[in-house]
Formats: structure tokens, sequence, C-alpha cells
């Protein structure tokens, strides 16, 4: 059996899913794609080889395993892309929650059925038939669950809203011992340097006490100043659009001192080990032609408590 928990970002992980590449298939059609990124890389003839993308998760999978995680990865769906693991699933405290996700995407559950397999039906929720949300957009920290999501209006308007009001308050009903705070994020079907598709792709909590930041990826101020206020501004590493279009704040903790990065980060490389981070740096370059990084591909099932 294996006994889920996740309390946060960053507690010694024990056990993960690492998305596969294997299977992923040819380019897509342009009108097949639901994101910006993938989008811009399709029409410049730049979108990723399955070869090459599988080269970059195998290497993450191996730091992991170096850092003694246990490391599961999903039966291949020939034809279909498995990469992101992180939105078909997420664990928090001792709960599996399946969320509804884009319909495109709901075979891919089917990839990971072996391991649902081990865990206690009991401890798994599936969510219900209106509530929307994606495990990129939830983040589970210490007593809150941070949320991106969209009200109404943006949720029906955009593809890349992907967490609607009933997801936020289906986690404050499943969990009412955590206070759930929600974030409203900028959304953008077509320009992939203004769009914050998961709350991962904008911010994510490091360490003890730290974050990565991009202010912009926020639709109101007043969102972002609830975590500049939770963290203290001299605990919040802020990032540029660039690098949030390529994906800064997407890094992945393996414990609260190391920090897994794509190799061209370099100016956040530096911060974090002036700050002490141990920074294991992976190629990932390819993946994240497809707005997705090392948070997306991975689905945290247990943590040290």
């Amino acid at each position: 059996m294996i006994n889920v928990f996740v309390n946060d970002e960053t507690s010694p992980l024990r056990a993960v899913i690492v998305g596969t590449a294997k299977g992923v298939g040819d380019v897509p059609n342009l009108d097949d794609a639901y994101d910006p990124k993938s989008k811009e890389h399709i029409a410049a003839g730049t979108y990723p080889k399955e070869a090459d993308m599988v080269k970059e998760m195998e290497a993450f999978a191996k730091v992991l395993e170096k850092h003694g995680v246990k490391v599961y990865r999903p039966e291949i769906i020939e034809d279909y892309n498995q990469i992101f693991s992180r939105d078909i699933g997420f664990v928090i405290e001792n709960k599996f929650i399946k969320p509804r996700i884009l319909k495109d995407r709901k075979e891919e559950i089917k990839g990971i059925q072996y391991v649902l397999e081990q865990i206690n039906p009991e401890q798994i929720v599936t969510v219900p038939e209106e509530v929307r949300v994606e495990g990129g957009d939830v983040m589970p920290w210490k007593d809150h669950i941070f949320v991106g999501y969209s009200e109404k209006e943006d949720f029906e308007k955009y593809i890349v809203a992907r967490t609607n009001r009933a997801g936020l308050e289906f986690l404050a009903h499943e969990f009412p011992n955590k206070t759930v705070k929600g974030f409203q994020l900028n959304k953008s079907d077509q320009v992939a340097k203004d769009n914050a598709l998961h709350l991962d792709c904008c911010f994510q909590p490091i360490g003890e006490n730290q974050a990565i930041i991009y202010k912009d990826g926020f639709k109101l101020e007043e969102d972002y100043n609830y975590l500049k206020d939770y963290f203290g501004e001299d605990n919040l590493i802020h990032i540029t659009r660039d690098e949030m279009y390529e994906m800064n704040s997407n890094v992945f903790s393996i414990s609260p001192k190391v920090v897994v990065l794509e190799e061209k980060f370099t100016r956040l490389a530096g911060i974090l080990e002036e700050k002490g981070y141990t920074v294991e740096k992976v190629p990932y370059a390819e993946i994240s032609k497809m707005e997705g990084l090392l948070r997306c591909s991975t689905l945290p099932l247990e943590r040290a408590k």
C-alpha cells in the first residue's frame, strides 16, 4: 500500500509520480492545442520531439531517485500526452483528489490506475460534476491551501482557465481545518507571456518560508499583497515576465534544502545557491515549450510529516 500524505510543497519527498513523454506521438494540429505556448511552437515549427522530451524526463527521474525518492511512472497510452501528471490528481493531507479535467485528457488517469489501486479507496476522493480543479492550481502549504482560480466570466471565456470557484469551495469543504485562499490569475488563450496557466506558473513556495513569484500573474493586486504579507517581502524572489514565460516558478522541491530547476535558469540558480539551497539542474527546455515544467510533470504521493 502507498500511504499518501502531503501537507506542503517542500517537506522531504518519499514517493512521486513523474509523467512520461513516451508514446506522446506526433506534433498536434494547431486547432487541437489548448495553451498559447504550445500553439506558438506548433506555428513556428519548434514543437518538441518525443525523443528529446523522453531524455529530459529520464534525467529528472534519475535526480529524484538519487535523492532516495520512490518514482512511479504512468503506463504508456500510445499517441497520448501523459507528461503533466500534476493535473490528473493531487494529494492533500492523506487524501488523493481525482479532479475532472479537460475532456481531451480524460483517458490520462488510466495510466496511473495501477498506482491508485495501491491506495486505500477510502482515501480517494472524486470531485463532483460541477467542480473544475487542476493540480497545478492547488498548493498545500502548512495551515493554508493556496488555489489559483477564475471567476465565472473568465472561466467561461478562456480555455486556459482550469479551476473555477466551485473548485475553491470544494477544497474549503473537504479541508475545513485549512485556510483555503483563492487567487485570480491573469489569463490569455493567445499570448503565452500574458498567461498564468496555473498558480504554479507564477508562484511557488520553496524552503521553509520563501517563495518564487511573478507579480503580474495575479489579476488582483490584493492577491499578490496577501502573499507578500504572508511570506514577508524579503522572503520573495521576484521573476520577470520573460522568466515567467520560461517557467522559472515551476521548479520542484525534493526537500526544504534541495530544489530542482531547468539548467538554463542561471539567475534563479544563483539566487538560490546564495541563499543556501542545493540546486539540482536538469535539461527541461523542450518540455517547457508546452507551458509546463518540473512541478507540472510531478504528482507527489508522500512527503515526510
